[in-house]
């Protein structure tokens, strides 16, 4: 990547350096990373990295307001509606805008969360001003026409349909549910055949209206483009969008734990999963807890679930856990496999491990090597292509994190002490977890 190409004056307000580690082959260990804060005279704003090592443009953008915006009883239609921005818009019917996004070699790809709706695009430089009118239209002037919903319509039913007979995808919803209750959280974000067959063209076009707004849009750009051009692009893309959206209030929750699930199915092995509280990004306690869960659980082949688990009893081939930070509610989840007739054992070492580390907390030696692997990794998974560093810097905007996050995670990492793993690791880890059996019923266990 071209990073020290000079910078027009004038085109960033707020410029954010940060190191950026290469793979060993590459010649130099370290280079800088300017990302620029672009904003239009209409107030649309933006991330930058101008990278010109190859002639493409990656813009990725987010639409606060996912899943949790679905209306009571058309759940599933904030997806829906986000199918169908790319089967047709303007004057084009979906054929006539799938062939001109194929003429300009550009690839978009939408995805729904629950608290936002994504789009990615990618294009040969050459053909940005081109893909940008195509992408304009989608987010502007869907279309919305009955052929197309029906269609994709049917098409989300079969997929749903066919989950319903995989008890790992069942699984899902029914933990979605039971922790979080009637929360827009515990609904699935397809929806159900019954929601998603209740919802109409003009539901489709309120959502749209409701969602898509300028002041609820986070934009980051990566590529061959500087910070005129893609001003310029910003206001053609999302100008026209109405100021301010009207979104439906989402509450705060919190994981409802001391609980036990169970999913009997005739399996060779059981699923286990275990909430406990969690922190948000916001909580004083946040890097502490992400370290925790690091040595806890969070890294693959070194952790101490890892050892115990895996390594000293080979009671399964993988565990893992980690943080859930969802707009509005937080937890800690521990997630393995294990063969039916050692769910018991299995879970008897977590406990073990669990009441481990909130009695007794880390070793400096656990929490330097943890601090030195979060650190170093980061850039590497983070921003080692230019679809991962748009991802990247759209989320952090997403969770308001502010430009400057990259120096100040740093700081934040760096300033963990054990006394404050110890803190974090009783707050949360001395409550009784959720727990969830999916597969041959525990012997003894009850609901």
């Amino acid at each position: 990547m071209n990073m020290f190409r000079r910078l027009p004056l004038g085109a960033a307000k707020s410029l954010l350096v940060v190191l950026v580690f290469l793979s060993p082959a590459a010649a130099t260990p370290a280079r800088a990373m300017a990302i620029q804060q672009v904003e239009t005279t209409s107030g649309i704003k933006a991330w930058l990295v101008e990278d010109y090592t190859v002639p493409m443009v990656t813009i990725q953008f987010a639409f606060r307001g996912g899943s949790t915006q679905d209306p009571p009883g058309r759940e599933g239609s904030v997806n829906l509606m986000s199918e169908l921005l790319l089967e047709g818009a303007g004057d084009l019917d979906s054929d006539a805008f799938q062939q001109q996004l194929d003429d300009v070699g550009a690839k978009i790809n939408l995805w729904v969360g629950l608290d936002a709706v994504e789009v990615n695009l990618q294009v040969p430089v050459e053909r940005k001003d081109d893909a940008f009118d195509l992408l304009r239209l989608a987010i502007e002037r869907p279309r919305f026409d009955q052929a197309p919903m029906d269609r994709v319509r049917a098409k989300i039913v079969t997929g749903i349909t066919a989950e319903a007979k995989d008890p790992l995808a069942v699984s899902g919803d029914v933990w979605m549910k039971a922790i979080y209750g009637d929360h827009p959280y515990s609904r699935p974000v397809q929806g159900s055949p019954e929601s998603l067959a209740a919802a109409t063209t003009s539901d489709l076009k309120a959502l749209h209206n409701r969602v898509f707004a300028r002041s609820n849009l986070v934009i980051a750009a990566t590529g061959a483009i500087d910070a005129d051009a893609l001003k310029s692009a910003m206001d053609q893309i999302f100008g026209r969008l109405p100021a301010e959206p009207s979104l439906m209030p989402v509450s705060e929750t919190a994981p409802k734990l001391a609980q036990f699930i169970s999913l009997p199915y005739d399996l060779p092995q059981n699923k286990l999963l275990l909430a406990y509280p969690g922190v948000s990004r916001k909580d004083p306690q946040f890097f502490a807890a992400y370290l925790m869960n690091h040595i806890l659980g969070g890294e693959s082949f070194t952790s101490r679930l890892w050892n115990e688990v895996r390594e000293k009893r080979g009671l399964t081939y993988g565990i893992q856990s980690h943080a859930e930070n969802y707009d509005h509610a937080s937890a800690f989840v521990i997630n393995t496999a294990t063969r039916a007739d050692r769910a018991g054992e299995t879970l008897s070492v977590i406990d073990t491990e669990i009441k481990r580390m909130a009695d007794e907390g880390v070793t400096e030696e656990e929490l330097e090597m943890a601090k030195r692997t979060r650190l170093g990794g980061y850039a590497i998974h983070n921003f080692n292509s230019s679809n991962a560093t748009a991802n990247t810097l759209v989320d952090i905007q997403l969770k308001n994190l502010g430009i400057d996050f990259l120096d100040e995670r740093q700081r934040l990492i760096e300033a963990v002490t054990v006394e404050d793993i110890s803190s974090v690791a009783k707050r949360l880890l001395s409550a009784k977890p959720a727990l969830m059996i999916v597969g041959p019923p525990l012997e003894g266990k009850k609901g």
